[in-house]
């Protein structure tokens, strides 16, 4: 019998053949720089709460964090501020809606993985000015990442001239914000241009999935009620308006990126990174999906699994 190790190598090298054929979608392209993404980029990688990492394809390929980003800058708000104020403004709720839609519920986005949730955390987040805010969440991002990450300023300028929809959803919320619109969009802004790999973006998984401290530095980034809370977000509406089909099809908490990421994480086991920048219409990369599917489904991944329950499948990092 091949050791675990060895299994859950093959496991990724086995997922990522079947994703590769699948060459229908595009790459996101309302913001231009990301136009100009390579579509084949594929990778994935897997992080255990013990420390140990897996990894295949592009794996290393840099790319920018776009909403994968919303669990973590959420869970480093709830650590500043706790779960009362955070909820007083928004909720935590799925919106059934696509991911910049106004979904409001009294005066309130309906949770913090939609844009308009997401900018009123950015708000929220220590500092006075945009900069100040986007150095605390790059920081706190680098933790949960366990290395020093930097903001691709192409990706940022791109954004900043197109972010349009994105100041629309920030007027709205004016009430809820913690900071001016152009503070609390700006932040935002600057937050999805932080550059990462599936790596990063496991790592950052495994660190929730361990509740709050990162495999493979030891820091405690965020307390365990905080990240618990987290992933109970994330599984209820991390998939946008596919949030309940995932579930029910892959059971695993889970955030995706219009820049090509996907992260997953089984709670106490491991973290999930995928790349791969070809998006269906609901801004979900394709690849990543059918990867994910393919790995709950071939190894008893899905929380609500007899497999799982047991924690006697195949995939033991």
């Amino acid at each position: 019998m091949a050791a675990p190790n060895a299994r859950v190598r093959r496991a990724l090298d086995t997922v990522l053949a079947e994703a590769r054929p699948h060459t229908e979608g595009a790459v996101a392209d309302y913001i231009p720089q990301l136009a100009l993404a390579d579509p084949d980029g594929l990778g994935v990688a897997l992080v255990g709460v013990k420390g140990r990492t897996y990894e295949a394809g592009d794996s290393r390929r840099e790319f920018t964090i776009q909403s994968v980003s919303k669990p973590f800058v959420y869970a480093l708000a709830l650590e500043a501020r706790g779960v009362a104020e955070l909820s007083a403004h928004v909720g935590v709720e799925p919106s059934g809606e696509a991911f910049n839609e106004a979904s409001f519920d009294g005066g309130r986005p309906m949770n913090p993985m939609i844009n308009a949730g997401a900018i009123v955390v950015a708000s929220l987040i220590e500092g006075s000015t945009a900069e100040q805010k986007a150095q605390t969440i790059l920081d706190g991002l680098g933790a949960f990442a366990g290395r020093t990450l930097a903001v691709d300023d192409a990706v940022f300028r791109s954004e900043l001239a197109t972010g349009d929809r994105n100041r629309e959803l920030a007027g709205l919320a004016h009430g809820a914000l913690g900071s001016s619109e152009d503070v609390a969009t700006e932040a935002y802004f600057r937050q999805c241009a932080a550059s990462v790999t599936a790596f990063d973006i496991a790592v950052m998984a495994a660190t929730l999935a361990n509740f709050g401290r990162n495999p493979l530095t030891g820091q405690q980034v965020v307390g365990p009620p905080v990240a618990r809370w987290v992933m109970s977000v994330m599984a209820s509406c991390g998939m946008y308006d596919g949030s309940g089909e995932w579930l029910a099809r892959v059971g695993l908490p889970a955030k995706s990126g219009v820049a090509g990421g996907i992260v997953a994480l089984d709670p106490g086991r491991f973290g999930i990174g995928t790349f791969a920048p070809r998006l269906d219409a609901r801004g979900n990369s394709i690849r990543g999906l059918v990867m994910l599917e393919s790995l709950s489904r071939e190894y008893g991944l899905h929380l609500f699994s007899h497999e799982n329950s047991l924690r006697r499948g195949p995939i033991r990092p």
